[in-house]
């Protein structure tokens, strides 16, 4: 009786030989998969506060730009040039190095007239989900600035 058990000690053995190898390989494939999705979240964040600091700095650069008519006129609160918007926000993404489709699609919008707001576009390619999903993602920075002379 022994012998059959030890025939069936082994056999069982045979069976189950290479389970450990395929527990380990979809552990690390699921392991791969979370790194993948934390690796392109942080880039997604990344993105976002890169777009809403380039619109920040866009709005601000772009409400420097004040009628100089109205200025020395006394006019109060000076009027931003908003027919020069979109080139100082095109001057600015320039110098930050931004793609040209993205600072094509940025807008400056008159909020008063003291006041103008940017919105900036930014597209990127995902690290690791972009073995799946072959298109760029889109994310938009927001901001506005007010001219302040004095």
């Amino acid at each position: 009786m022994s012998g059959a058990t030890r025939r069936e000690r082994e056999h069982e053995r045979e069976r189950e030989r290479g389970s450990g190898a395929l527990v380990v390989i979809f552990s690390a494939l699921v392991v791969l998969a979370l790194a993948a999705f934390v690796v392109d979240g942080g880039l997604s964040i990344a993105q976002r506060e890169r777009a809403a600091d380039i619109a920040e700095q866009a709005a601000r650069y772009a409400a420097q730009d004040l009628d100089e008519a109205a200025l020395r006129d006394g006019v109060s609160p000076a009027p931003i040039n908003f027919g020069n918007c979109a080139n100082r926000i095109a001057e600015y993404a320039v110098s930050v190095g931004m793609e040209p489709a993205d600072i094509a699609a940025s807008e400056c919008t008159e909020t008063g007239v003291n006041q103008v707001t940017v919105r900036i576009r930014l597209t990127y390619r995902p690290v690791f989900i972009g073995f799946v999903y072959d298109q760029p993602l889109t994310v938009w920075g927001e901001a506005t600035a007010e001219a302040q002379v004095g």
